[in-house]
């Protein structure tokens, strides 16, 4: 059955001479009309591209943090790359916000500098922050959170953080099972619900399955800065000479590399996080054990995916299952 402007019209809910303006370039009309005008078009396969003056026109916000850190620089470029293979109608603007100043956080979520289709964060877990998440979700469009969950309502793409956690105690506590001794962790802070669930995992695993000769001893908050990690991993090392085991739950891993290259004698056995040039040659040198990368680029592009789907952009399923992380160690470089 051949779809006609009355029908576009009507799944639009506008007047046919709104979309005739529209799908002819005759300008006049709101963006917020004209988006809705070219998704009901899409829908309903009525026409596959806009005039020029429309294109750009569907604009995906995707909202980073720590652009200086390797793994927020290879989502970055996996956004970056997928941006440009969805034609002329979509955008995707990356904004980088400072997670250390959550109610700037919050405000620019609320009030972004240009008119969003769909918003695609990795939020930190503070009130004001999951608020304004919760508020432009209820705003209608399409809000996708990645990396991390505040708002466990709303959709998600990213790893089972918990099972990540419980994966690291399970290899650590079965690597050292001949040796006894203490375990740490360190993390950001408790900014992340991420990181709060990959530390919630680890410690679970240890006291449901772990063996009486490993005892989990402290979580050391290092905002993921690399002297930090170091301060605090070689203050630990000195009070407990028995530590066995660390587990970077977080994003630094250049201050632990840098603690436990220098401690030969007694290097403990050490799980981190994200498959970069740097704990690829950590791997190969024996200063780490063992990395569980998140696969960004994954979720990068389902992410982009289901707001796709909940703009009605494209008809594929996407997948709610979590992004499987992959576990390498120095012999599957």
């Amino acid at each position: 059955m051949k779809v006609t402007l009355k029908d576009v019209a009507r799944h639009a809910g506008v007047g046919t001479a709104t979309v005739e303006r529209v799908l002819n370039g005759r300008g006049g009309v709101r963006p917020e009309t004209v988006e809705k005008v070219f998704l009901a078009a899409r829908r309903l396969e009525y026409r596959q591209s806009l005039p020029v003056a429309h294109r750009g026109l569907i604009r995906i916000e995707v909202i980073l943090v720590r652009p200086e850190t390797s793994f927020y620089s290879r989502l970055n470029r996996a956004f970056e790359r997928i941006a440009a293979s969805l034609g002329d109608s979509i955008t995707v603007h990356r904004t980088f916000v400072r997670e250390n100043e959550p109610a700037q956080f919050a405000r620019y979520i609320a009030n972004p500098t240009a008119r969003r289709s769909a918003l695609i964060v990795v939020a930190p877990d503070h009130a004001d922050v999951v608020t304004s998440v919760r508020k432009a979700a209820g705003l209608g469009i399409p809000v996708v959170q990645i990396m991390t969950r505040p708002a466990p309502e709303l959709p998600y793409v990213g790893i089972d953080n918990y099972a990540a956690g419980r994966t690291a105690a399970h290899y650590m506590s079965g690597m050292l099972a001949q040796r006894t001794g203490s375990f740490v962790a360190l993390c950001h802070s408790g900014a992340y619900e991420n990181h709060k669930e990959r530390i919630r995992g680890f410690s679970s695993y240890l006291s449901e399955k772990g063996s009486n000769d490993h005892r989990f001893i402290e979580v050391m908050f290092d905002l993921d800065d690399e002297h930090n990690a170091m301060e605090l991993l070689q203050a630990a090392l000195r009070r407990e000479p028995g530590i066995i085991g660390v587990y970077s739950a977080g994003g630094d891993n250049k201050g632990v590399a840098r603690v436990l290259e220098a401690n030969k004698a007694r290097r403990p056995f050490w799980v981190g996080h994200e498959l970069t040039e740097q704990t690829k040659d950590y791997l190969s040198r024996g200063i780490m054990s063992i990395v569980l990368d998140q696969a960004p680029e994954v979720q990068a592009r389902r992410s982009i995916d289901l707001a796709l789907n909940r703009l009605g952009l494209i008809e594929v399923e996407v997948s709610a299952e979590p992004v499987r992380f992959l576990t390498i160690t120095p012999e599957n470089l």
